[in-house]
């Protein structure tokens, strides 16, 4: 694309999530573009506001179509500010010749500390325990957690060995956990650069694993991945943490594992939905003092990405995306060309 025509900003339009006053976007932006944000909260918020938009800075509340995209008349960038882009139509923008770039490293230690964070919180019974002594009724000694066991020398599963993946199997190894992992898309080898074992089927690690954590994108091939036959295959007694994406977990199922015990407790910090409707099945169970979730099930709000750092690297970096765009340069991360 022919590089910004001198002596005209350009204009860059932040979609969604963002109301503050954008001060990393216009650090990096402030010489060369005028800088938006909606503040959207559904794609019909959109409708005549980004057409003339060289720039979009897309997070997660809001998804982006092929007939929004068909509707960009300048764009020469749209940034997903985050990892995941399965929000955004990138086959369709492709067509039109409009990149669209991630930022996808800004939060592989913070996802990395939140994905262990939980398994430690469910396989020791911490959040467990809060939540049954706060309710009231339990005895004041171990008895409210047991069963637990010893997490050395248990088996972590990780699904998707991708940055936050592989900084997981670190935090495993040094925990003294066995780990195992499933990629069908990683070459060879690096189980044996890390240390850990492959499985070569997704069945194989489940049944095997007494702690499974989510790290793959949402995809055809992933959503829906997480349902009642795959949890039925998890061993008794057994946790499943997701810091990826929502979809990936079928929450019917998930909340019947629960219900049975089968699944011992659960971490989520995405749903399929977000933010949740109230009646949302999870979320409904986990309020009720009356269901096993409310004391065996974590929720988050999506926000395992989240520090200060993570987060202005984030943004610096998706506006850097912005910025070498429009000065015609070359533009690092991209997933659809």
């Amino acid at each position: 694309m022919a590089q910004h025509t001198e002596g005209r900003k350009a204009k860059v339009v932040v979609t969604d999530y963002l109301s503050d006053d954008l001060e990393p976007e216009r650090s990096v932006l402030g010489s060369v573009a005028t800088v938006e944000a909606l503040g959207a909260r559904s794609e019909e918020e959109l409708v005549g506001r980004i057409e003339e938009a060289d720039a979009l800075l897309v997070y997660h509340y809001i998804v982006l179509t092929a007939g929004t995209i068909d509707r960009l008349r300048k764009c020469r960038i749209i940034v997903r500010c985050g990892a995941g882009y399965d929000n955004v139509d990138v086959r369709r923008a492709a067509e039109r010749g409009i990149p669209v770039a991630n930022v996808p490293d800004y939060g592989t230690e913070e996802v990395a500390d939140s994905a262990f964070g939980m398994i430690l919180s469910l396989t020791r019974g911490i959040s467990l325990a809060n939540s049954s002594l706060r309710a009231g009724g339990s005895s004041w000694d171990h008895r409210v957690v047991v069963p637990l066991h010893r997490l050395r020398g248990r088996t972590i599963g990780i699904v998707g060995l991708g940055r936050i993946g592989t900084a997981v199997a670190r935090r495993a190894l040094a925990s003294g956990m066995d780990v195992l992992f499933y990629d069908p898309y990683k070459p060879s080898g690096y189980d044996k650069a890390l240390g850990i074992r492959r499985a070569e089927t997704l069945e194989e690690l489940l049944r095997s694993s007494y702690v499974v954590t989510l790290h793959c994108p949402a995809t055809d091939e992933t959503r829906g991945m997480i349902d009642r036959k795959a949890l039925r295959t998890m061993p008794e007694g057994s946790f499943l943490v997701n810091t990826a994406r929502g979809a990936i977990v079928d929450p019917e199922a998930l909340l019947e594992a629960l219900e049975s015990g089968h699944l011992a407790g659960a971490a989520i910090d995405v749903l399929d939905k977000e933010p949740p409707p109230d009646d949302h099945p999870l979320v409904r169970a986990w309020r009720d003092p009356s269901h096993p979730a409310h004391h065996r099930l974590i929720i988050n709000p999506h926000s395992a990405f989240y520090s200060e750092e993570a987060f202005r690297e984030m943004r610096t970096k998706g506006a850097l995306h912005c910025l070498r765009a429009l000065r015609g340069e070359a533009v690092r991360d991209i997933v659809n060309m």
